[in-house]
């Protein structure tokens, strides 16, 4: 069975962050395993504290996931200091990880930071150099690629400034009100749209994380990236036309849209 690996914050409500990665890499047929970069006290509503684990510990956490069952892949998420980015970055050469999917996390949904300025930095100059692709929604590729993103062009513009720059494939997500849903990928000097329908459905917490994590375990699985990618938007766009209604604010969508057997029948009592 291929194994992939999500690093990435804890969301007690269960729908993004380490939580959401587990269910979508289960759901695309991989085992999941995990190291948690914090803790984060949130729900549909918003986050409202958030404490990061200490760097040997995180570090203690990469080398019992190395040592024993090794990942085909890794998504890596939230991670809010320049001392666990580099841990993790040294963790990840020093065990030769292949299939890095970077999904550079700086703001939540809510509108709250998750990272500082010199985080960024140090994922710009140590992370992103490394990763296979990387996953930014627009507000996050304009920080990295310290531009305005207003139209198509300029998603291709960034995209292709950031890939340059880090040397990494760019996945820009156009789900903030431009081109819809359509995502763009610059690979290789490539450039390819994957086109999508905006899904009616405010319950979107959790995507750019179960996106990245799709990705990672299609990976995993040994698709290529392009396969990946649209294999990911597949089950995202299912997941999101599930339409489950949970919480006050903007809930999650169903993970498990497509589960089925005896194990997952539920009779009312």
């Amino acid at each position: 069975m291929k194994t992939t690996l999500t690093i990435a914050g804890s969301d007690s409500s269960g729908g993004a962050g380490i939580q959401a990665d587990i269910k979508t890499m289960t759901m695309n047929g991989v085992y999941a395993e995990s190291v948690i970069t914090a803790l984060t006290a949130q729900n549909t509503t918003g986050v409202s504290a958030v404490m990061e684990v200490p760097k040997e510990f995180l570090i203690k956490q990469m080398d019992a996931v190395f040592t024993d069952i090794y990942p085909d892949a890794i998504k890596v998420g939230m991670v809010s200091s320049s001392a666990l980015i580099l841990s993790i970055v040294d963790c990840l050469k020093k065990y030769h990880a292949k299939n890095i999917v970077v999904d550079p996390v700086m703001v939540a949904t809510s509108g709250a930071r998750l990272i500082d300025e010199e985080a960024v930095e140090t994922l710009k100059q140590k992370l992103l150099p490394i990763a296979t692709v990387i996953t930014p929604n627009i507000p996050e590729a304009e920080i990295l690629a310290n531009r305005k993103i207003i139209t198509a062009q300029d998603m291709v513009d960034a995209a292709r400034s950031i890939g340059d720059t880090y040397g990494c494939a760019v996945l820009c997500k156009g789900g903030h009100q431009i081109n819809d849903a359509n995502d763009l990928l610059y690979n290789d000097g490539k450039i390819q749209w994957f086109y999508g329908k905006r899904i009616q459905n405010s319950n979107t917490h959790g995507t750019g994380c179960t996106l990245s994590s799709a990705i990672a375990s299609n990976l995993a699985k040994g698709y290529t990236l392009e396969e990946s990618v649209q294999r990911a938007k597949e089950y995202i766009s299912d997941a999101l036309s599930a339409m489950l209604d949970l919480g006050k604010g903007s809930g999650p969508m169903k993970h498990n849209f497509n589960l089925s057997g005896k194990y997952s029948e539920m009779e009312e009592k």
